[in-house]
């Protein structure tokens, strides 16, 4: 078992949450680090394992952060008193925990770091480890109904895993962070069907599953639920029906956000031992929103924020992007770490770009602009910049009123891009 080394820091009861991130960078020998083992043994000592509330475990490639937001509307407008663990955070670290909806102050994140120090002892934790065992503590504090706790790799070995879930959601399995998950659909659609649980309900919004998925379903005797094939939705013009897996909801309103996970989220609640109000879950669908995903931030010219950062987002994102803009002029900003698929993300939105503006990203993972510009093989304009907020300052300067912004290959970038605007904004209004 690896232990802390001596040149660290001792943690203290005055410290700030800013400290306790810092710490957290440089207590592990690797950034990350798959597997349970260490989890759980803290997890243990901290009696964590066992939540009475209902557990909803949300993975999958794309589609989680929203999954999630979908499911913690509706549960909270039916009544139920509910948290919420996600990440990465955008701009702050307290947007990982959510209480009945609301963030906690810092102080409640380093009593929580504290918590999980005294409790590790040697064993090693990385910076999402100690944060999920945290996460968990923070939950655990309170008196709740649900749990909505969002996988932040893979599956199997994520340390969300350490944690039963009441139903499992895999919302789409695409190929993304090959490295630690697999080289295509099948090896990480296997990792993602690790959160499935047995006799408990799994539910996939992915309209072709891998094989390997489904017969991991099978082996444990999980109670699956396919989108396409057990529940499925109906589009009108303003309003979808769902077929649901145990009753059909009719004119429920269109949402903010994806359709396609308001529907896996759906499944997921019907599933599940909850009672649902169907007043109750129109109301959740209309107010569940995310930072970040399809986020529009300001007009004139319209600055849209969307963390899309592989071709499968990147599809779905052109196809957006058609549907509410077909005759605008669409500007990109865009900058991309190192270990992403550059070509098949930047491919679908070539056709509906009419000028790019590439960043470099900061840090060691970071690609730079001159690299990722190199996978637009468009006849469009490209601008190359050694930051993200040089890349949008130039974007910004080269639209009109009319055109969109679009931001995006990453939560640095969209994060970056955001934190700007949000000063800019509450400068002018001093």
């Amino acid at each position: 078992m690896t232990t802390s080394t001596s040149t660290t820091p001792v943690p203290s009861n005055a410290w700030s949450l800013s400290q306790w991130l810092e710490y957290l960078e440089h207590i592990h020998h690797r950034p990350i680090d798959m597997g349970l083992e260490r989890v759980r043994i803290v997890a243990e000592r901290l009696q964590l394992l066992t939540p009475k509330s209902t557990v909803f475990v949300v993975g999958g490639t794309n589609g989680k952060g929203s999954t999630v937001a979908f499911l913690e509307q509706i549960c909270l407008q039916n009544g139920y008193s509910t948290g919420a663990y996600t990440s990465p955070h955008l701009i702050h670290y307290s947007e990982r925990v959510r209480i009945n909806g609301r963030e906690l102050a810092d102080e409640h994140h380093a009593r929580a770091f504290m918590a999980v120090e005294q409790a590790r002892a040697d064993v090693s934790l990385t910076y999402f480890e100690f944060g999920t065992l945290a996460a968990l503590w923070l939950l655990q504090q309170q008196t709740l109904d649900v749990l909505i706790l969002e996988v932040g790799l893979g599956g199997r070995l994520d340390a969300v895993n350490v944690i039963d879930a009441s139903v499992a959601v895999v919302t789409s399995v695409g190929v993304d962070h090959i490295e630690f998950l697999g080289p295509d659909r099948d090896v990480i659609g296997y990792e993602k069907a690790g959160i499935f649980r047995s006799q408990r309900p799994a539910i996939c919004g992915d309209l072709e599953p891998p094989e390997p998925l489904i017969a991991h379903s099978h082996k444990i005797d999980a109670q699956l639920y396919c989108k396409g094939r057990d529940f499925d939705l109906v589009e009108h013009a303003e309003h979808f029906d769902f077929i649901g897996v145990k009753d059909k909801w009719v004119g429920l309103p269109l949402p903010r956000l994806p359709l396609t996970n308001a529907v896996t989220a759906l499944a997921a609640l019907q599933a599940s031992e909850l009672e649902m109000d169907i007043v109750a879950v129109r109301r959740g669908l209309i107010n569940a929103q995310l930072s970040g995903r399809m986020e529009l931030i300001a007009h004139e010219p319209d600055i849209l924020l969307d963390v899309g950062h592989n071709p499968h987002a990147s599809q779905y994102l052109a196809k957006v992007l058609q549907q509410r803009y077909p005759n605008r002029r669409i500007i990109a900003v865009c900058g991309m770490l190192q270990d992403k698929d550059h070509q098949g993300t930047l491919e679908p939105l070539l056709p509906i770009i009419d000028q790019w503006f590439i960043g470099t990203l900061l840090g060691p993972r970071g690609t730079p602009a001159t690299r990722l510009a190199a996978s637009i093989s468009s006849d469009a304009s490209v601008t190359c910049s050694d930051s993200i907020v040089a890349a949008f300052t130039q974007a910004k300067h080269a639209a009109s009123k009319e055109d969109v912004i679009l931001c995006f290959g990453s939560f640095l970038t969209v994060a970056a891009i955001k934190e700007l605007v949000t000063d800019t904004s509450e400068a002018r209004n001093e």
